[in-house]
């Protein structure tokens, strides 16, 4: 059974940073391709950034420059590190990945970006 489980969220300052992280289960981890996805307020979920199996990444415009993610197999955990955070930023952060066709998510994690 896949299990995603995001931590790390909280309220930040704009121009501040926070390091989301997801622990997986029930996957052979090192095979998968993992992803952030976010969705605020009134809008719909949006990839924010994927990685592969072999750590080649891709990223939204919106956060080029300003997110990384990375995956440490490991300890089956993938992380988003996110700087330079603006009030569009704000949005519950998702875990995803894909197995035999069905996408998995994690419950999320909130970041709010407030002075």
């Amino acid at each position: 059974q896949v299990h995603l489980v995001e931590s790390g969220g909280g309220l930040v300052q704009p121009g501040g940073s926070l390091r989301l992280s997801c622990a997986a289960s029930g996957i052979i981890f090192a095979l998968k391709a993992m992803n952030w996805y976010r969705q605020a307020p009134g809008k719909q979920r949006e990839l924010v950034a994927g990685i592969t199996s072999s750590g080649s990444t891709n990223y939204a415009d919106s956060v080029k420059g300003r997110f990384t993610i990375s995956r440490d197999n490991a300890k089956n955990t993938v992380y988003l590190q996110m700087n330079s955070l603006n009030n569009e930023d704000t949005a519950v952060y998702y875990c995803n990945t894909r197995q035999r066709d069905l996408d998995y998510w994690g419950k999320g994690t909130l970041v709010t970006v407030s002075s």
